[in-house]
């Protein structure tokens, strides 16, 4: 008897073919359940009339718990799983791609590649696209070099899959010793396996040790044919030059952040994510131009957005995830946007209750002190851009816009750079202070007050038409003060130095040898040139004098005596300053000993031409 009549013993012949057909299915199952096998087509199952066939079926459970053998995919981070599979995908860096895909055309491929930028900006992710590119043989196994790799071959699967046996990639920061290079310099002789080249791609290459470099250097500089160096750094500076000059460098920009909210947008589209635009502006600018962490804090935000709908809100299926800006801002610690502007309304109106009430507020609900500030800042950033006639202020909300808009009409230029001085050097203060509310708080009221200050050169300016004017001794006296009584007579003099430290020194310099004062008056000056003088005045002067005024003249020549020019005035108190110093005993003195003596200024160092004599003017 064989086996089948010791396990089911002398049965008839129905019962006989019903048990070997149970026995077939617990079999079939178990190779399922072991080997992940497709379950028996319908038509092969045996007929269920056989009495027996019960029993066996009861204990038979494994046949339907086949599809749960199907592997599980394991969840991947938005940054690994739309990492750039080829040169399209790969945003913001056309000038890198216009260039290799010239060089790759015409057959002009270089030994060593350095990608550099700072972090999440594509440069890992170029190195493998670059390696794709030359070792891709497209879909029919006859292709060449390409710009755009199929992604179909055996080796741009392979090498997507970081499994390709002549891609070898090298993180530098645990592999920095010369004996790690050493492997790679003996390596490189020998031909790819199975590639078009053998390609080393080193990241953190500025994490390798100087005798490691060293090691390097001559490999670099004539590597075999078929093998290429591809290189990533963020910190190009730490590099020798000499491996700089061994190599084709390139920069890969910041991406901006119009093309990171395009690129997000798409990701929560395929993502099947609704996202609010003003959220998706918000993860742009926090990624500061960096692709990878734009993605990191985006999946964050998509899993916030799912515990909400599926917690708070108490949808039944979870819902669909909605990312809004709130909790993109309440996840980030940002201010909410219309906080910040009252905030810098409330600053800018010189109102300290209202502005420590809007910090007091946002500090409770979570707002750094350091984020506050930094905001004021950026706002203070946009009123000066809008300042330079960029057109309409940089701002994803009309209101915003509005808003800025209107503080750059109201303020003045030298106002808005003296807020963004103080605003950061309490930006320095508050990271720095055992009490950042504290700080925040006294800077904001420093900058609050200091609008109150006249500004440095308009106090020094008024300091001198006072003094030229003389209202700084009538007020001393007593007298009337300007603004409270009659206006005060210009001085020509002083007129005439303001024009000169406006730029217009030619016009000062002839105003001081020709014009001779007959009437002047606020708004109105009439004067006579000297003698041999005919150059016409009135023009230029006209608009010298309302430029440093402000204000309308009438300029007029006219008949009559008038003042001497500036020139004359001082050569003439020259000339009684050197008669006052003649007259002195002292002087007289010492001219009756020394009857050849002369009195020599201060700035004569040269002799009068023909006297012949040598002077030596001693300190």
């Amino acid at each position: 008897m064989d086996d089948s009549d010791d396990m089911f013993g002398d049965l008839p012949g129905g019962e006989r073919k019903a048990a070997d057909s149970g026995a077939a299915e617990l079999e079939a199952a178990g190779q399922n359940a072991m080997f992940a096998a497709p379950s028996p087509a319908p038509a092969e199952q045996s007929p269920p009339e056989a009495p027996a066939a019960p029993a066996i079926e009861a204990a038979a459970p494994p046949v339907h718990a086949a599809p749960v053998t199907e592997a599980v995919q394991p969840y991947r981070v938005l940054a690994r799983k739309y990492r750039p599979q080829t040169f399209s995908e790969l945003i913001g860096q056309e000038p890198m791609v216009r260039t290799l895909a010239n060089a790759i055309a015409r057959e002009r491929l270089a030994h060593a590649f350095l990608m550099t930028g700072v972090r999440g900006v594509g440069k890992t992710s170029t190195a493998r696209l670059i390696a794709k590119a030359l070792n891709c043989v497209g879909p029919d196994g006859q292709g060449g070099p390409t710009i755009d790799p199929c992604g179909q071959c055996e080796p741009c699967r392979a090498i997507a899959e970081g499994r390709h046996i002549d891609v070898i990639e090298m993180d530098a920061a645990s592999h920095t010793g010369v004996d790690d290079v050493r492997e790679i310099v003996e390596a490189v002789r020998y031909a790819a396996v199975s590639a078009r080249y053998k390609i080393y791609i080193i990241d953190e290459v500025h994490m390798l040790s100087r005798n490691a470099f060293n090691a390097l250097l001559k490999t670099l500089e004539e590597p075999p044919a078929h093998v290429k160096f591809l290189f990533a750094t963020t910190e190009v500076d730490k590099l020798p030059v000499t491996v700089l000059s061994r190599t084709q460098r390139f920069d890969l920009r910041r991406i901006p952040t119009a093309l990171l909210e395009q690129h997000f947008a798409s990701i929560c589209r395929q993502e099947g994510v609704e996202a609010e635009a003003e959220a998706i502006a918000l993860i742009a600018s926090a990624a500061e131009g960096s692709v990878r962490d734009g993605l990191s804090i985006l999946d964050q935000a998509i899993a916030h957005a799912d515990l909400e709908s599926g917690g708070d809100e108490g949808d039944a299926g979870g819902g669909q995830a909605r990312v809004t800006a709130a909790r993109v801002r309440d996840m980030l610690g940002l201010a909410d946007k219309g906080a910040q502007r009252r905030l810098f309304g409330a600053l800018l109106e010189g109102n300290p209750q209202a502005m420590l009430e809007a910090v007091d507020r946002q500090y409770a609900l979570g707002v750094e002190p350091l984020a506050l500030l930094r905001a004021a800042m950026d706002l203070t950033h946009r009123v000066a851009l809008a300042q330079t006639g960029r057109g309409e202020a940089d701002a994803p909300m009309q209101e915003e816009r509005e808003a800025i808009g209107q503080w750059a009409r109201d303020m003045s230029p030298g106002q808005v750079h003296r807020l963004w001085q103080l605003l950061l050097k309490g930006y320095d203060e508050v990271r720095g202070a055992p009490d950042p509310l504290a700080a925040l708080q006294m800077a904001l009221l420093r900058a609050l007050h200091a609008a109150d200050l006249p500004d440095p050169g308009a106090l020094a300016q008024t300091m001198r038409e006072m003094a030229a004017s003389g209202a700084a001794s009538g007020v001393a006296a007593g007298a009337e003060t300007p603004g409270h009584g009659a206006e005060t007579a210009p001085d020509w003099k002083s007129l005439v130095e303001r024009i000169d430290q406006s730029g217009a020194m030619h016009l000062a310099s002839r105003l001081r040898l020709q014009v001779c004062v007959i009437e002047l008056a606020p708004g109105r000056l009439l004067y006579r040139q000297e003698d041999g003088f005919d150059d016409d005045l009135r023009p230029e002067l006209r608009a010298a004098l309302m430029a440093v005024t402000d204000r309308r003249w009438t300029v007029e020549i006219a008949e009559g005596e008038g003042t001497p020019a500036l020139a004359a005035q001082e050569q003439a108190a020259k000339d009684a300053e050197a008669a006052e110093i003649r007259g002195h005993d002292l002087v007289k003195a010492a001219f009756a000993a020394f009857p050849g003596a002369e009195i020599l200024t201060e700035d004569h160092d040269q002799p009068r031409p023909g006297d012949g004599r040598h002077w030596n003017k001693q300190p």
